[in-house]
């Protein structure tokens, strides 16, 4: 019993360790506790190793994977969401999961630091978790509800930002050229986008184009009041029928079909991004969407939409011809519901416009035309595609028809009224383009048609003209009653008659006068009918009469042919570029004949100045009317005059009447503006 009890009195005593001598000679004790659970100085060495090698390990995977201090990612990211730094500190990271995977590594900081994209199905379940949380209301059915800005009508301002009624564009031919108020004028349009024209940029014109050549667009501005508004007494108030009246919104299309209808979330998620501007995300979503749904009509349209706003963004004429096949595509799969094809092939033909594609965009709504025969309003944009490549005798059996079936059609009667008058059957275009303003319908608000209108009247004699000019200007299409051109620059001086002086072209007008025998001589040298260098006024604007005219420069180009004929001439204005390098005027001779009127009658723009160099001027008889002041050439001195302005010129001489036309750049553009404004 003794050596047990002996035995646990033993293994109760504190056992002491033996001394130890250290390198330097001293005994010390080694401290052990004695119950165990505490470190020796080996494991404490290991342990400091093992934190020292991941530090090490962690700097070189900072390095190697080009990675940036996790603290600083968790901190932004932190401010980002609005969470508390000691939360992100105590492991809540499950908000920083940029790539979907369940936690946060090395590929989240890389998405996070946007040295790698987020994938396509972590940006739509984001955009679903928005969508159905931050705004319910957005859910509706898309049977009932669709986007904004996919039920459009054709054609656009220009912008390529047209909603309401867009506005057809792109120079016709013979029929609609840049004369004040031809069909392709385009009221409403800053001057300002005139750069961009119908194409994105300079490199459109390397696009191949199976077509017949298309002019470059041209687009206005209404202007405001000109410094001087002459008084029109003949102008009566304004009737309050003639106010037009706001039409009842149209029923919202369907565009999904029953399956679309079951991944609606998925579809109204990348819409999301779409709306939201975020174009770039919205175009992989909707890839995404196509490659999991290849027979979705509207997940192929969605794609289409963001492929046409990604081009706008980035001005790309390549993405948006882009756009233009994956609308056919969308419009050709079955299961279409009817208005997502109408809507499908209405922003096709828009599109295509909008590249100049005139043809293309005529093809793409005789189909739409085909699939509806019922829906006038396709039949009257197709009249429009048919009036923009020149065919007017098309477009005017197309509104026939409309007229037939639909005879109180407003947007149909004033362009019916419209050909009739360029056909020069005035009297008969009156009714129509009266009629047709008066309804108020969509599209008719044109300042082309309050031009037509008033200035048919005025050829019949009737001053009610006025009371049209007044209203166009009331509504924003004219600066004036007087001042009713259409290509149109903001702000710049507005008067009827200008001295030298104003004009700051001293030089220019001290050449042409003090030369201006020379110029005579030359002139009346290719005068001779027989030679053919003079050619007839064109533009309908003679009552009666003979009038010529033989061009130098045309819209700022040298016309070479005519310069070897009158070479001395020429010589003297090259050094004008205000005068040659004009872009929106003309120089030319211009020879009438005893007997001629010119009717009233505006210029297209407001950018330019027109000088008169009087050469053969009979003693009387001759006269021109700018606005309400009347005057009479001399020979060898200019006249200056803004022929925005309204003007009409008598020719009551016993012989012909010869002068010099000179067009100028109006002094207040700026050199940037004469070089980026459209041709006319």
């Amino acid at each position: 019993m003794a050596p047990r009890k002996n035995f646990r009195n033993q293994a109760k005593k504190e056992v002491k360790p033996a001394a130890v001598v250290n390198k330097n000679g001293v005994k010390v004790e080694a401290s052990v506790a004695a119950s165990g659970g505490g470190f020796s100085g080996t494991k404490i060495f290991t342990w400091f190793m093992v934190l020292a090698l991941l530090g090490v390990w962690s700097s070189v995977a900072v390095v190697w994977f080009d990675l940036v201090d996790y603290d600083n990612v968790i901190a932004e990211r932190a401010k980002e969401f609005r969470f508390n730094f000691s939360e992100v500190l105590q492991g809540k990271l499950s908000a920083y999961d940029a790539d979907g995977d369940g936690d946060f590594d090395v590929e989240d900081a890389k998405v996070l630091l946007g040295l790698k994209e987020r994938p396509v199905s972590v940006l739509l379940r984001e955009a679903k978790e928005d969508y159905a949380v931050k705004e319910p209301d957005d859910s509706r059915d898309e049977a009932t509800h669709p986007y904004e800005d996919e039920n459009n009508a054709i054609d656009t301002k220009g912008e390529l930002v047209e909603k309401a009624q867009p506005q057809q564009t792109v120079e016709e031919s013979k029929q609609y050229n840049n004369q004040p108020g031809s069909y392709n004028n385009q009221p409403g349009s800053p001057e300002t986008k005139e750069t961009v024209q119908l194409r994105y940029n300079a490199e459109a014109e390397s696009v191949p184009e199976p077509e017949a050549d298309v002019e470059p667009e041209v687009e206005s501005v209404p202007e405001p009041e000109a410094d001087v508004e002459p008084e029109v007494e003949s102008v009566p108030e304004l009737e309050a029928e003639f106010v037009p009246e706001l039409k009842a919104k149209k029923k919202k299309p369907k565009l999904l079909n029953k399956f679309e209808k079951t991944i609606k979330t998925e579809i109204d998620a990348a819409e999301k991004l779409r709306k939201k501007g975020k174009v770039e995300e919205a175009v992989r979503a909707f890839e995404t969407l196509v490659l999991q749904y290849p027979q979705s009509p509207r997940c192929r349209y969605g794609k289409a939409l963001a492929e046409d706003g990604l081009a706008e963004k980035m001005l790309s004429n390549d993405m948006l011809q882009k756009a233009i096949g994956t609308y056919k595509e969308a419009s050709e799969l079955p299961n279409a519901t009817p208005d997502l094809i109408k809507a499908t092939l209405k922003k096709r033909a828009e599109r295509q416009q909008f590249l100049g594609r005139m043809r293309g965009a005529l093809a793409t709504l005789e189909k739409l035309v085909q699939i509806f025969p019922e829906d006038m309003a396709l039949k009257n944009d197709l009249g429009v595609a048919h009036l923009l490549i020149g065919d007017n005798n098309s477009a005017k059996r197309v509104y026939e028809e409309v007229l037939a079936t639909a005879p109180s059609d407003g947007f149909a009667k004033v362009h019916y009224g419209f050909i009739l008058k360029s056909e020069n059957k005035i009297a008969e275009s009156i009714p129509f383009l009266r009629d047709g303003l008066e309804s108020g319908d969509p599209g008719t608000d044109d300042g082309r048609f309050y031009f037509h209108l008033g200035d048919a009247l005025q050829r019949m004699g009737d001053d009610s003209a006025y009371k049209w000019y007044e209203r166009g200007h009331q509504r924003g299409h004219f600066a004036s009653v007087w001042q009713r051109s259409l290509y149109n620059v903001d702000g710049l001086k507005a008067q009827p008659w200008w001295t030298p002086k104003d004009t700051g072209y001293m030089d220019l007008v001290k050449t042409l006068e003090r030369n201006w025998r020379i110029i005579r001589d030359e002139a009346q040298s290719v005068m001779d009918k027989t030679t053919g260098l003079f050619v007839p006024e064109e533009e309908n604007l003679r009552e009666k009469g003979e009038w010529g005219q033989f061009t130098l420069w045309q819209q700022g180009k040298k016309a070479g042919e005519s310069c070897r004929s009158v070479p001395k001439t020429c010589g003297l204005l090259e050094r004008y570029p205000e005068a040659t390098g004009c872009k929106r005027g003309q120089i030319k001779f211009s020879v009438m004949q005893p007997g001629t009127h010119v009717w009233p009658h505006t210029g297209p723009t407001n950018c330019r100045l027109r000088m008169h160099l009087g050469l053969v001027i009979p003693k009387t008889g001759c006269k021109i009317r700018c606005t309400n002041d009347t005057r009479a050439w001399e020979e060898g001195k200019v006249l200056i005059f803004d022929d925005s302005f309204e003007h009409e010129v008598w020719q009551d001489a016993d012989s012909y009447r010869l002068i010099f036309i000179v067009d100028v750049w109006h002094p207040e553009l700026t050199q940037y503006q004469r070089q980026t404004l459209s041709p006319i």
